[in-house]
């Protein structure tokens, strides 16, 4: 009986999509298509309701980069956080999204 079950058994490959309050993500029509589609909706962990969860991963790193620099301007600052992760390859951002499954 029991081959007969496990012969049965279909497996499911398991779609994550994280929801964050960018406004095409929580428009009407987003909703209603989650819900069609029988998304589970996780919230925001109540801590930080308006910083992505994709996002924590990124300030441990930005935060070496910018470890005993001064900047002369806001623009300056801006520019070299932006060409710091402008350099990084597409394996470094890849293993971050693959962390948000282990929380």
């Amino acid at each position: 009986m029991l081959r007969g079950i496990i012969g049965s058994i279909e497996c499911l490959e398991i779609e994550l999509f994280r929801q964050d309050n960018a406004p095409c993500h929580k428009s009407m029509k987003t909703m209603v298509k989650l819900n069609k589609l029988r998304f589970e909706l996780l919230l925001h962990p109540p801590h930080s309701p308006d910083l992505a969860p994709s996002d924590y991963w990124l300030f441990a790193d930005i935060e070496r980069m910018l470890q005993g620099r001064k900047f002369g301007s806001s623009e300056e600052a801006i520019a070299e956080t932006e060409a710091h992760f402008e350099s990084k390859d597409k394996s470094f951002y890849k293993k971050g999204m693959e962390k948000l499954e282990e929380r």
